[in-house]
């Protein structure tokens, strides 16, 4: 008699988890085995059909491309009307051979700020995290490898409260043009507040002279992390984090093939990120979604 025939025998007078333990077998396991089986039916075994949760899983998670663990699955197959458990969707992934892309440890680093121009101070330092749409914005710069082996350059703009991406540039080189341009399309795209704070490192870019006559026309403030504390802009370096991981890894070959392909890729991605993944920091919301809701709790807020 089989381990699991047995299970299913005695599982009338003792708990199966206990009986799988006793046996060393697993209980997903277990599970697993033909229902006509379980039930002491060996000659009538039948195949389970596979149940509409699994199936949505499975959908989901191709549509998000490997970006979605369980946390994110969980809660997107909810919003479809099937509420499973984390260890239900995992057991479920490893049998399916589904994994899901995981961002590598960050590694701290710190801006080569000896540009000899003045940096403005942290004005985050022991401030309450922001909880309104366009008072804190986040800035920092990346590099995104090409197929010749050299590197484009891109700039981002990141509400801090609603983690919508509000403004990004991609250039061959790194000039304080592309910190402007990106500033000048979140300002487009989303018209900042009197008094609204845009921090970044300490980065030369960050301090030249077109750069702040930008912030002064819009009365935005400008602040910078302090020397040598590349903690002080984590959120910015976080973005990067997961645009390379969910980027760059689904690729063959993990580099992109030119400019324009590294101009394309980010805008798909970004637009992605604001308009199709649920953020974990803002409760599984959608960040544009989330950046509507603020400024509507704002408006509303406001004295007439």
């Amino acid at each position: 008699m089989s381990r699991y025939r047995f299970i299913a025998a005695e599982r009338g007078h003792y708990p199966v988890r206990r009986l799988c333990q006793v046996l060393g077998v697993p209980a997903s396991g277990y599970y697993a085995w033909p229902a006509g089986q379980q039930r002491g039916c060996p000659g009538r075994a039948v195949v389970s059909e596979t149940p509409t949760w699994e199936t949505a899983l499975v959908k989901v998670f191709g549509v998000h491309k490997r970006r979605y663990g369980t946390r994110r699955l969980r809660v997107a197959l909810r919003e479809k009307g099937h509420r499973v458990g984390r260890q239900r969707l995992r057991t479920a992934m490893r049998r399916r051979g589904l994994h899901a892309l995981q961002p590598k440890a960050y590694t701290p680093r710190t801006t080569d700020s000896t540009h000899g121009l003045r940096c403005a101070p942290n004005r985050l330092l022991d401030q309450p995290k922001p909880t309104q749409a366009n008072q804190v914005w986040v800035s920092d710069i990346t590099y995104l490898p090409l197929a010749d082996g050299h590197c484009a350059y891109l700039c981002a703009f990141q509400d801090m409260a609603s983690k919508r991406v509000v403004g990004w540039h991609v250039m061959a080189t790194v000039p304080e043009e592309l910190v402007t341009i990106a500033l000048q399309r979140g300002f487009l795209s989303q018209p900042p507040t009197s008094g609204l704070v845009v921090h970044s490192d300490r980065g030369g870019q960050y301090g030249g002279n077109a750069y702040r006559a930008l912030l002064r026309d819009h009365e935005a403030l400008r602040s910078q992390s302090r020397r040598g504390d590349c903690y002080d802009n984590a959120q910015a370096e976080s973005l990067w984090s997961r645009l390379k991981t969910e980027v760059l890894e689904l690729r063959e070959w993990p580099v992109f093939a030119d400019l324009a392909d590294a101009q394309q890729s980010v805008a798909d991605y970004f637009d992605y990120y604001n308009h199709h993944r649920l953020h974990s920091s803002i409760g599984y919301q959608l960040p544009y979604h989330a950046h509507q809701q603020l400024l509507q709790t704002t408006a509303l807020n406001c004295p007439a």
